[in-house]
């Protein structure tokens, strides 16, 4: 029988796996100095764990090709060669394997961010968020904590199919004990991302992979924006944090609200100007907690509610926000709450636009609800 080796400091560092960036060879960790510039969301995203790492030793990423390669968006490039490989890994094709052990990580008083690499493949992960983090704090009696972030990246518009186009949020927001979060731009983005890490609770950070590279408003037939030019890519290099459970009015109108989240948000600006109604448009940013002071106050002003998400119709979390509009600002509705969609289908290879919810029937939406009708 061959004498087995043991693996050395030597071994680590003769340079037989180049691709693999050494603990030991890895530059401190250094904050990023302070200035503001022009950010996609992806830069946005990587700046906020990229400060947070250097800031906390405790925080560190990993899910499937988060390491060496930074990830299928490249949400996390360049972090193992900042940080080291005990901070920044690859992780097995294992969903529930990622979740659990950034869970028992979260115990031992780490701040693991993971990156599940389509919100198509969470369900895998589904009971050990579930089960496990949400349930830890309660179960533990305030003993401890799962101090998680599971980042993902969610939504249509890319041609995608069932298999890379869907919005899985709802099933999140029904469970006691987590966090749903949905940026629609980079500026929040990593404020809420930074939130997310810093929080002692599990967050479920879902991230609109269409709005990765610019604010898509729906208009497919037309060229893309890029970010650069939006007031709301213009980011702190630094560290700053926006507050979890906070909405912000996009637009501000009088005769209708709009409750959107994610690429929606940019969907109901553009459904809002096609339709010539003034519009009051109000980015969720967080699901749980809900801004529902924010919405009251607005339904309220308008008189008038349309929902717009991706995700399919029957359970959806429109259907949620229909309820407590209904349950708070009844006496106050002009017309009845009015809801805009994907249906009830899987998402469609061969039919992308005609599932994505536009600004056509965003328009007419608004358009409904503002004679009083259906």
């Amino acid at each position: 029988m061959a004498e087995q080796t043991t693996f050395t400091d030597a071994d680590r560092n003769d340079g037989v796996e180049p691709d693999m960036v050494d603990q030991n060879a890895a530059p401190a960790s250094e904050a990023t100095g302070a200035g503001v510039v022009p950010m996609n969301m992806i830069q946005a995203l990587n700046s906020a764990i990229d400060v947070k790492m250097a800031e906390d030793a405790n925080v560190l990423s990993f899910g499937e090709d988060a390491g060496y390669f930074g990830g299928v968006f490249r949400v996390t490039d360049k972090l193992q060669q900042k940080h080291g490989l005990t901070r920044s890994f690859d992780a097995p094709i294992s969903e529930c394997g990622i979740v659990a052990a950034a869970i028992g990580m979260g115990a031992y008083g780490l701040r693991p961010v993971v990156e599940i690499q389509f919100a198509d493949y969470i369900y895998p992960a589904y009971d050990q968020i579930v089960s496990e983090a949400a349930k830890m704090r309660y179960r533990s009696g305030g003993q401890f904590t799962s101090p998680i972030t599971v980042r993902s990246p969610y939504g249509g518009g890319i041609f995608g199919g069932q298999t890379h186009s869907q919005s899985p949020e709802s099933l999140f927001t029904h469970i006691a004990g987590l966090k749903v979060v949905i940026p629609s731009n980079p500026y929040d983005a990593k404020g809420l991302l930074t939130a997310a890490i810093e929080d002692d609770d599990p967050v479920v950070f879902f991230e609109p992979k269409r709005l990765y590279n610019g604010p898509f408003d729906g208009w497919h037939e037309k060229p893309v924006s890029p970010w650069k030019a939006q007031d709301l890519a213009q980011v702190p290099t630094g560290k700053y944090v926006e507050p979890i459970g906070k909405a912000r009015v996009m637009r501000e109108g009088n005769d209708v609200t709009i409750l959107a989240y994610g690429t929606m948000v940019w969907v109901a600006l553009a459904g809002a100007e096609h339709a010539g109604v003034d519009a009051e448009v109000i980015d969720l940013r967080s699901l749980v907690p809900l801004d529902i002071e924010a919405i009251e106050a607005s339904v309220k002003k308008t008189g008038r509610c349309v929902i717009v998400h991706e995700a399919p119709k029957t359970s959806g979390f429109g259907g949620e926000l229909s309820a407590l509009v209904q349950e708070r600002c009844f006496y106050s509705l002009e017309a009845p709450i009015a809801r805009v969609t994907g249906w009830d289908t899987p998402y469609p290879h061969a039919f992308e636009w005609e599932y994505f919810p536009g600004p056509q029937r965003v328009a007419d939406a608004l358009k409904s609800v503002m004679t009083g009708g259906r």
